[in-house]
């Protein structure tokens, strides 16, 4: 890490989505809610919902797949594959080694990252962090979820809020003496307000039965109002660090791809970072909150439309469960 000339490097991105969308108002036929309630509030109108039999391992191997090609990287060259999910297929094994089956990864280290919507910064940073040891010289960083498995349909607060699908970026070992790569990583917890957004049931600590089932405490639930509060000063704040600890200033900084779960949150970090709205990346309105894959799929949207180029600095920010928060800053390209 003392090389001046090296640098963990995202060289490519991918992203995948499931078919059907649910809209605001096929969701106004299922609970007591409209498009006029839910899109002011959220800046949603639709959201993707995995098919029958489509899993999470499905979806992030169809995104790292794109991930791995863009980046010109061949499956049996990855080191270490890091899932950022939490609705994997099953509670055991993990996603991860279900993803390396599937893509053919014979010589990858695998394993799942829970950090909920923070879960992909969370694994972009560990990701940076093996390449800068030379644990690894190409890491598959993935964000998949199947948020439908475990929203409450009934529950018209949160069931307006998520939908599934996965993205994935390639992160390479590069000591040409690029300028370019990830310049920053930050994250943060607090585990005294963990109550404010989980899923009460299904773990060890309260197994799945019958009574929790009838209960629906297999579901996520959250405090939506009170989780506002923390999203947008933890997630400016955690920017903030990201971006001094980059060496630049909010000035500096030509895009900013938070996670997608609220455009409100979205506008008050960007207003608090002094980032316009027009170099703020969203796609909400039409994927909802994919929680860990929020900020991959959001990235590739910009990277495959032309917007994000070579040598612009792009910082990213979340903010999830846990409570966790995380952010980064990246000077595109190789």
């Amino acid at each position: 890490m003392n090389n001046p000339n090296l640098r963990a490097v995202v060289t490519g991105t991918g992203g995948y989505l499931p078919r059907r969308a649910l809209t605001n108002d096929d969701l106004s036929r299922m609970v007591d809610t409209s498009d006029a309630w839910i899109y002011p509030r959220t800046g949603i109108r639709s959201r993707r919902i995995a098919g029958e039999g489509e899993n999470v391992s499905d979806m992030a191997a169809a995104a790292a797949r794109e991930a791995l090609g863009n980046a010109g990287v061949s499956p049996g060259d990855v080191d270490l594959l890091v899932l950022a999910t939490i609705t994997p297929d099953t509670p055991l094994p993990a996603a991860s080694c279900l993803v390396q089956e599937k893509l053919g990864l014979a010589n990858a280290t695998c394993f799942d990252m829970a950090a909920a919507c923070s879960g992909f910064l969370y694994a972009l940073d560990v990701a940076r962090q093996y390449v800068l040891s030379g644990a690894a010289r190409k890491v598959l960083v993935v964000g998949s979820e199947k948020m439908s498995a475990i929203t409450d349909w009934t529950d018209r607060t949160t069931c307006i809020l998520f939908g599934d699908g996965a993205g994935a970026v390639v992160v390479e070992r590069s000591e040409g003496g690029t300028q370019n790569g990830i310049l920053s990583t930050a994250t943060g917890t607090d585990g005294s307000l963990a109550s404010l957004l989980h899923v009460e049931a299904g773990g060890s600590a309260l197994p799945a039965s019958a009574e929790t089932l009838a209960a629906r405490q297999g579901f996520l639930k959250m405090d939506g109002h009170t989780i506002f509060k923390y999203a947008v000063r933890n997630m400016a704040g955690i920017a903030a660090k990201a971006v001094a600890d980059a060496g630049l200033r909010s000035a500096d900084i030509d895009w900013f791809v938070p996670h997608q779960a609220n455009l409100r949150i979205i506008q008050a970090v960007a207003k608090s970072m002094e980032v316009p709205m027009d170099r703020v990346v969203t796609n909400i309105e039409n994927t909802g909150n994919t929680t860990a894959a929020s900020i991959p799929l959001a990235l590739h949207e910009a990277v495959s439309d032309g917007r994000i180029q070579p040598g612009d600095n792009v910082l990213f920010g979340s903010f999830g469960a846990g409570l966790t928060w995380a952010a980064a800053v990246v000077r595109w390209g190789r």
